[in-house]
């Protein structure tokens, strides 16, 4: 097993913590550094493929140093016998897939395997998107997933799709792990069918979606927001998140002329649903 490490100043692990809950680590746990004053090791785990790692390192930047180590995996699983079943809402829910565990009749039950790079979407944002996905699914709904994951959400559409008899989803992401967790898990909750995915650049796509749900990085909803407002059907919706609640004013005004139509906040994370000015 390959620890990602990155070290910062006591003052900044809350914002460099935020960042790797957004790569999809299942924890993270702080170290002082040895011999050093003030400063941080957060050590995690963003998968043994050398494209993880790249794309752990492009997300931070160059504002903190970072290396691979190699370590003991006697305890890597240790975390799987705490995970426990998230609520979406009252109708749907994700489950470990190595649980067992009974939902009610009518409850969408979504389970998902992290893989060796991702979270089991438990991160807020990955809630609120699913909520703000939700609201829009419906029949015959085409939707674009972008920096899909472990497939939480294009899985989430998937299935109201075959329940409502319609609709098909495209999932994207810049990592071929992520590729291969959404692959796996689509397989898992029968709806591999439905789920087109790869690593497409959102710029080389084509069409348009009736909607487009991208849970990644602020500065990266910024370079891609051209794409993100072309991909969204005129009477589509567009939901973005992994941007924090007191500041993204820059990546609404990135998508402008759309205009924000809902905004939902959890634990100092949001995520905005925007609409092309004809409909609303």
């Amino acid at each position: 097993m390959r620890a990602f490490v990155v070290t910062v100043g006591s003052d900044e692990v809350d914002l460099a913590s935020d960042v790797l809950w957004q790569l999809g680590v299942r924890a993270i746990e702080e170290r002082q550094e040895p011999g050093g004053v003030d400063r941080v090791e957060l050590w995690t785990a963003v998968g043994d493929e050398p494209d993880a790692v790249a794309r752990a390192v492009e997300r931070l930047g160059d504002r903190w140093p970072t290396r691979v180590v190699e370590v003991v995996d006697d305890t890597a699983d240790t975390w799987r016998e705490f995970a426990r079943p998230m609520w979406v809402d009252e109708g749907s829910v994700v489950v470990p897939a190595w649980q067992d565990h009974v939902v009610g009749d009518g409850v969408v039950a979504i389970f998902i395997e992290p893989g060796g790079a991702f979270g089991l979407g438990d991160h807020p944002t990955t809630l609120l998107s699913l909520r703000a996905a939700r609201r829009h699914l419906g029949v015959d709904r085409e939707v674009l997933d972008v920096g899909c994951g472990t497939g939480v959400i294009a899985i989430m559409a998937a299935i109201m799709a075959a329940r409502l008899g319609g609709g098909s989803v495209r999932a994207v992401d810049v990592a071929s792990s992520a590729v291969e967790a959404t692959s796996a898990n689509a397989i898992r909750n029968g709806v591999a069918d439905r789920i087109a995915v790869d690593t497409t650049p959102v710029g080389d796509l084509d069409g348009t979606y009736d909607l487009v749900v991208a849970n990644i990085l602020a500065p990266t909803l910024v370079e891609l927001a051209d794409d993100l407002r072309r991909l969204t059907a005129p009477e589509g919706r567009l939901v973005i998140s992994g941007i924090l609640a007191d500041r993204h004013d820059h990546v609404v005004a990135a998508l402008a002329p759309m205009l924000v139509e809902r905004t939902d906040v959890l634990d100092g994370w949001a995520a905005v649903t925007l609409a092309h000015p004809s409909s609303v």
